[in-house]
């Protein structure tokens, strides 16, 4: 058996990094059973294989799923100064899922070369260094900030996390010298279009990789309550404890200590928070009415996994198994 790491999912097939292979890297397909128990495997996955079939999933440190990659170190937000301009709802969103993941995070800012303003750098240094961020301002085309992002991947597993157009393709094509498709940010809409179409991670060296991503703006924080997101904002959480009421949102409610101090928060941080807790409103909704208990697919019995039967399929198979047993005291009756 085999051990290595996932490096490109693409069209079912499983591209498996394994330094016992002749070429590194081995074409694989995913066992029947594994399938059955509906495991997820990621990009970044270690796995165990064999003549081209992935046996096992290794167990993950870590992993994100927008975009779905596991066994990480850090992840950079790469965002863009202009073309397209600067979100800074966008940038507090991907923030915020990476300080919900718990994972170290750099902010990269990209397309330095087509801004004469420092305004926005004023003002991205002003929200976010007494945030406690590591800031970085690049360019890929004239290569402003290239060794200091060099630097920040060495020996580490890297994600870049960004919007379509703000180049995070280029930036590794910068560093890398590999040749990954690049696109110019759409005239009419003034956004970036989609190059990269899955993950990938990509070997800088022996110990530093990073992984590029398709660009994605439809994160959604509907898998939260609402009074857990202000957990996600540090400025914001550390006032909770002195709110009159445990629950408190920030928003609208009295005596709310967040509110008393909104001049120390950034106004757009604080309009993130807004906007988050509004999308977490529709989990609650959803699990208002409904269990959230779900029954698994699969269950581990001596550290071995194994298909794991339905309630259903379960009780049918009682029925049958009765239905068997009286068909047999009849035939016995009439014999």
């Amino acid at each position: 058996m085999q051990t290595g790491q996932i490096l490109k999912i693409h069209s079912d097939f499983y591209y498996v990094n394994c330094s016992d292979s002749r070429n590194n890297i081995v074409e694989c397909k995913l066992r029947e059973v594994l399938k059955k128990q509906k495991q997820k495997v990621f990009v970044g996955d270690f796995v165990e294989f064999e003549n081209g079939a992935i046996e096992k999933i290794l167990p993950r440190k870590n992993f994100i799923l927008r975009p779905t990659v596991a066994n990480i170190d850090r992840i950079i937000i790469v965002s863009a100064v202009k073309e397209p301009e600067l979100s800074f709802l966008q940038l507090n969103r991907y923030i915020s899922f990476a300080k919900y993941h718990n994972i170290e995070t750099v902010l990269c800012f990209n397309k330095n070369d087509l801004s004469d303003d420092d305004t926005t750098i004023e003002k991205v240094f002003s929200i976010y260094e007494p945030l406690g961020y590591d800031i970085l301002f690049t360019s890929a085309i004239e290569g402003y900030g290239l060794d200091e992002f060099k630097n920040i991947l060495s020996g580490k597993t890297s994600v870049l996390c960004g919007a379509s157009g703000v180049g995070k393709s280029s930036l590794i094509n910068a560093i890398s010298g590999i040749n990954i498709r690049t696109k110019e940010v759409s005239e009419k809409t003034g956004r970036g279009t989609h190059t990269t179409r899955h993950c990938e991670i990509i070997k800088l060296d022996e110990n530093s990789r990073i992984v590029d991503t398709p660009g994605f703006s439809n994160l959604k924080f509907d898998f939260l309550l609402p009074n857990e997101v202000d957990t996600l904002f540090s400025e914001i959480h550390k006032y909770k404890h002195l709110c009159k009421y445990p629950d408190c949102l920030h928003i609208h409610e009295t005596d709310c200590a967040v509110k008393a101090n909104l001049g120390k928060i950034d106004e757009t941080r604080y309009e993130s928070y807004i906007a988050f807790v509004e999308e977490s409103k529709e989990y609650k909704e959803k699990v208002k009415y409904q269990g959230v208990k779900t029954e698994t697919a699969h269950k581990n019995t001596h550290e071995k996994v194994s298909v794991k039967i339905s309630s259903r399929k379960r009780e049918s198979a009682r029925n049958t198994k009765k239905q068997n047993i009286y068909k047999d005291i009849d035939d016995a009756e009439f014999d």
